[in-house]
This record gives C-alpha cells, sequence and structure tokens, in this order.
C-alpha cells in the first residue's frame, strides 16, 4: 500500500478519506444485510430504510442498539448482518461519481488514507475490487480502535501508521461524525454532500461544504 511516497520528498499534505457516502455508496449493500439480521433473529419491529440510513457512519453494535434491538442480541444481529454483508458488498456496492477522479487527483498532491467505520477487511477488499487501493498508505477501520468517529481516536491511528509529523492533514467526510472527529483531532476537513448528512446538518460545523470528493480535492489542493 502506498507506494506513492518516497523518503526525502517533501510532501506536504495529508488527505484521509471516509468511505460510506465519500467514496463508494453501499446503501444497497447495508439495508439488505440489516434486514437479513433482522429476520434472522426475529426481530419484530418493521423498521424503515430511512431509520437506518439516518445511522450509517455509526458502529454496528451503536446501529442495531439505536434501532431498538435487545442487547442481548447486538452480537448476534452484527455476526448475522456480517457474514451476509461480505457476500453481496462486491455486486452491491459502487463507486460515487467523481471517487475515482478525488482519489487519482489528490494522489498527485498528498499522501492517502481512509478512516471508516465499517470493518477494515471488507473495506480493503472493495477499494482493491475497484482497483484504488494502491493509492493508499493507510486503511483504518472497525477493529484497528476501541473508540470510532466521532472519536478522534481513528484519525491519530491513521496518522500514526503515516509516521505524520509536519504534513497539514485534511479529512473528507459527509457526516457530522467525520466533521466532529476532525475537529477533535485539531486537523482541517471538507465534508461532501454525497452521502447521508444533509447541507443543514453539515453547517452545524464551520468546514467548506463541497458537492462531492473531486470538489473537496480541488479546495484542498487550492487552499491547503
Amino acid at each position: 500500500m502506498g507506494g506513492l511516497y518516497k523518503l526525502g520528498e517533501k510532501v506536504k499534505k495529508i488527505v484521509l478519506f471516509d468511505l460510506d457516502g465519500t467514496l463508494i455508496d453501499s446503501t444497497e449493500a447495508i439495508l439488505e444485510s440489516f434486514h437479513h439480521s433482522l429476520r434472522e433473529l426475529n426481530h419484530t419491529v418493521d423498521l424503515e430504510d430511512e431509520a437506518i440510513k439516518a445511522l450509517i457512519g455509526h458502529p454496528l453494535d451503536v446501529m442495531f442498539a439505536r434501532l431498538g434491538c435487545e442487547s442481548t442480541k447486538i452480537d448476534k444481529h452484527v455476526f448475522a448482518y456480517k457474514e451476509h454483508y461480505r457476500t453481496i458488498s462486491r455486486a452491491k456496492t459502487f463507486l460515487l461519481p467523481y471517487a475515482a477522479e478525488a482519489i487519482e487527483e489528490a494522489s498527485k498532491h498528498a499522501r492517502l488514507g481512509i478512516v471508516t467505520t465499517k470493518t477494515a477487511r471488507y473495506s480493503k477488499e472493495l477499494m482493491e475490487h475497484f482497483g484504488l487501493m494502491h493509492y493508499f498508505e493507510v486503511l483504518i477501520g472497525h477493529e484497528d480502535v476501541d473508540k470510532h468517529k466521532p472519536h478522534p481516536e481513528p484519525i491519530h491511528k491513521a496518522l500514526e501508521g503515516m509516521e505524520h509529523a509536519l504534513e497539514t492533514v485534511w479529512m473528507i467526510g459527509d457526516t457530522r461524525l467525520d466533521l466532529e472527529a476532525s475537529q477533535r483531532a485539531g486537523i482541517n476537513a471538507v465534508a461532501v454532500l454525497s452521502g447521508y448528512d444533509n447541507f443543514e446538518q453539515l453547517s452545524t460545523f464551520k468546514f467548506i461544504i463541497k458537492e462531492n470528493a473531486l470538489e473537496a480535492v480541488w479546495h484542498i489542493i487550492k487552499h491547503g
């Protein structure tokens, strides 16, 4: 991973990308896997897709808890979800418009990482499937940290893995979780409207908001 950074090069930026809603659209796979898990464990409440989508970005156990699942069954729900998700994720996950272009453009100007709440193993497999994983030096996923976004630990973990020194660091993400984590980590951020939070929600933070990841990258190149 990350063969783009050579010792001695003067690289001034690090750009960390979120995945869901920022680079990829796995909504169909997420919703199908949630409903599969709920059926498998006989969850009696019929949940609307919008209720699930509103929680995307949180860890799975948090999502199941907030959706009203019994606390004693949450681990089983997560297991059933993951077992189903791994069988359908490639077929039902797509790159968002301009995502590949955003990664390629960013790689010309910065060192790249991914910070996601998704399982790192499946996330790496997806990015390898899309032929894009080689652009990234690190991918921090759910199992790599004890505390998840909006806690800053995932960002700190990514920067440790990149042996971050004096580079300017930016995060690109589509939810308030990404923005709060960035704020708490003391780094810059650009919000994008390609995912799950809308303009009003993202505006609760004082970061720049762009339509998609490519526009976010252009902003970072120009102003970073």
